[in-house]
């Protein structure tokens, strides 16, 4: 398993990839919260030589194909080939109220999304002609002043991010790996999120051998006061995650659905200093690796070795870099052990 970090926002994106690679991770994701995720990449790429670049996520209906296919090519010939673009779909009211932008059928949009980057693509790096057409995208001109400057590193690897079964078959049907949301847990990627990206993976004859399996667990870790002190905020996190309808399949497999439907009721009354004190620790422990450091790797093999190919880390700023690095290499270690062993 590779071991990744995040990088949060553009001001820090040079220092903080610079910093990274030194200290042996593997790769570093920017998402999309309050900044542009790709210009703290193109920062990362200036300050660094090796070390993997990628979204997690990147708001896919924000953009238009077109648009993000340029803005993806160019992140890979600045970076010399390092770039993974991670795609989400983002909900609803988001796409549609803050961005401004339509919103159809999700899990079919994003499918014909990723045909439609990868037509784009095959007409600037292959010579094909430009020709797609669906159902909510459509591609026909490309003249050759507008085809980008050539480059020896192929398209980005494209992942795409999702929690339900319909998005999560798609990613196994037209992605090169999948984004696993912060809001999982062992038992779902396990009993619904592996058979589902099989089963689109089957509908294109290719099996899971190469497919990515990338996740950005909730972790909390320190010392025995500092774990006390960040759980509070845990818990709301989990109570907000689980309040959303398009989470609750999680909720319902683990036994939660009454829990789920309280949550539901209280943040739509604005409720949500109560909305924690639903989380109980059976769901903490279901949701994040909760450890101090010397214990926290074998706590995430237990979880996640075998099942997953990086893992990316957002650790308390209570680590110091020495500590940070010697905790991904234990991760990883601890981890590359489970993968041998079973």
């Amino acid at each position: 398993m590779k071991v990744d970090a995040t990088v949060a926002g553009l001001g820090v994106a040079f220092a903080r990839a610079r910093e990274l690679e030194a200290d042996g991770f593997d790769g570093l994701w920017a998402g999309e919260l309050n900044q542009d995720p790709f210009l703290a990449l193109a920062v990362a790429a200036e300050a660094t030589e090796g070390i993997g670049l990628g979204t997690s996520i990147a708001v896919a209906f924000a953009r238009s194909p077109m648009t993000l296919a340029y803005t993806a090519d160019d992140i890979q010939r600045h970076s010399h080939g390092r770039l993974t673009l991670g795609l989400g779909s983002q909900v609803r009211a988001h796409v549609v109220r803050r961005f401004g932008m339509p919103w159809g059928r999700p899990a079919a949009q994003l499918r014909e999304y990723v045909l439609a980057l990868r037509a784009i693509w095959s007409c600037w790096h292959e010579g094909a002609a430009l020709a797609y057409e669906g159902e909510f995208y459509r591609h026909t001109l490309m003249p050759p002043d507008f085809v980008p400057p050539q480059h020896d590193f192929g398209p980005p690897p494209v992942l795409l991010a999702g929690v339900g079964e319909a998005m999560t078959r798609v990613a196994g049907e037209v992605a090169d790996g999948f984004l696993c949301h912060g809001f999982t847990t062992a038992r779902w990627l396990r009993e619904r999120t592996v058979p589902a990206l099989r089963e689109g993976r089957a509908r294109v004859g290719a099996t899971m051998d190469g497919f990515e399996m990338v996740a950005t667990p909730f972790v909390v870790t320190g010392t025995e006061a500092q774990i006390a002190a960040a759980l509070p905020a845990l818990r709301q996190r989990i109570a907000f995650y689980a309040s959303t309808p398009a989470y609750r399949g999680i909720f319902e497999l683990h036994g939660w659905a009454e829990t789920r439907e309280q949550l539901t009721v209280l943040s739509k009354s604005g409720r949500w200093d109560e909305m924690a004190r639903l989380i109980t620790d059976e769901m903490l422990d279901a949701f994040a690796a909760i450890a101090p450091p010397d214990e926290l790797p074998s706590r995430i093999a237990d979880r996640f070795g075998g099942l997953l190919t990086r893992l990316s880390l957002t650790l308390p700023p209570s680590l110091d870099r020495a500590e940070a690095a010697d905790l991904a290499r234990r991760i990883r270690e601890e981890c590359t052990l489970r993968e041998i062993s079973a």
